[in-house]
């Protein structure tokens, strides 16, 4: 079986490198990563990026919150029954504040564990196939061939005006 190449087109503009992306899935060529110095609508659509699903986590995080801290403030009126001048001991308005903020506290709890669990954080791996230009002025898109199929790789980011990188594996 043939060594896996890797090799990285680099790209000074984002048109070119989304234009790489989205036909690179067409050749034979298989994409790896792609790295770039923005956020960059254009590769995402490119890639073909899913959505996020933490907004998700954070919603019900943030409906967690609400009805925890709203059934707290109940649950601790309750065990105390401290009447206040013939009030009411379960008052709405007043719980509807730990409630307001039990949903902030949660929705962050929500959005935190939606970060970790959606984005496979922390990733430690794979910065051998990684060139620094990417974190400045330049768009990475690394893929990766069969030894015998290298030079066409290396071709074809150089037709669509990209510099090319060859990493050892």
């Amino acid at each position: 079986m043939p060594a896996e190449r890797y090799v990285m087109g680099l790209f000074s503009d984002e048109n070119q490198a989304a234009a790489v992306a989205a036909d690179l899935p067409k050749t034979p060529w298989k994409l790896q990563r792609v790295h770039s110095p923005i956020p960059s609508q254009r590769l995402a659509h490119a890639l073909k990026v899913k959505k996020s699903k933490v907004g998700w986590f954070t919603l019900a995080g943030g409906i967690i919150g609400f009805f925890a801290g709203f059934l707290l403030a109940i649950f601790t009126a309750t065990r105390w029954e401290l009447m206040v001048s013939g009030k009411p001991v379960v008052s709405l308005v007043p719980f509807f504040i730990v409630g307001f903020e039990f949903t902030i506290l949660f929705a962050v709890f929500g959005n935190v564990i939606g970060l970790i669990t959606q984005t496979n954080l922390p990733d430690f791996g794979d910065f051998k196939h990684y060139d620094p230009r990417c974190s400045g002025t330049h768009f990475g898109i690394l893929a990766t061939c069969a030894e015998d199929g290298q030079a066409e790789l290396e071709a074809y980011f150089r037709r669509k005006g990209g510099e090319v990188r060859v990493f050892e594996a």
